[in-house]
């Protein structure tokens, strides 16, 4: 059973009737978004913290290739827990997004077109997903072990040396998310 569900007009929900998107991101799927809209997400996301957006922001200011492509892609903040025996992938809940906000607009500008996280973001960063026409979506905190189940295949991508904040590449299928800010800088934590 989904987190996310839809209600028909008899007020009940329905997992069929929600918004479905799949990565990459097109600009016309982004700029339909709006704030507070439920989605399910299928496809290709990476998973960055703190320490893999910091090396990823040094090497697009030193004109260097990235270990992963950005562009049209989402990026997952979370560090995913040990992956138990038997399963795809451990825990995998969201980190506080405003952890990234320093590094945000740099990848912004680099092709990135969604985030996912917890939380609000800095006026810098909203700017910036306004100027990129770019989105970001919220996720269920303190629901890793029920987020894990929408993740199909996990690949390590990038910076093994970071253990479980390394840059994962995650398929997942239906992921449930929230529009929290939309690509004309709307955010559902400003009151307007």
């Amino acid at each position: 059973m989904s987190c996310f569900k839809e209600r028909n007009k008899n007020n009940l929900v329905t997992r069929n009737s929600m918004q479905r998107l799949k990565t990459p991101l097109s600009k016309s799927e982004i700029q339909k978004l709006k704030i507070g809209q439920e989605v399910f997400l299928s496809g290709k996301i990476f998973t960055a913290r703190d320490q893999a957006h910091k090396r990823l922001v040094e090497l697009i200011r030193k004109g260097k290739r990235l270990p992963v492509g950005l562009k049209g892609q989402i990026i997952y903040y979370c560090g995913p827990a040990l992956t138990p025996k038997g399963r795809v992938i451990g825990s995998c809940g969201p980190t506080t997004s405003s952890r990234m906000d320093e590094w945000t607009p740099v990848l912004l500008k680099a092709g990135l077109k969604g985030m996912l996280g917890k939380g609000s973001r800095c006026r810098e960063v909203i700017k910036a997903i306004k100027k990129y026409k770019a989105v970001y979506f919220l996720t269920y905190a303190g629901c890793g072990a029920l987020l894990s189940q929408y993740v199909r295949k996990k690949r390590l991508a990038a910076y093994a040396d970071l253990g479980p904040e390394a840059i994962y590449e995650l398929e997942v299928k239906d992921f449930p998310l929230i529009v929290a800010i939309d690509s004309k800088g709307r955010s559902i934590y400003v009151q307007e």
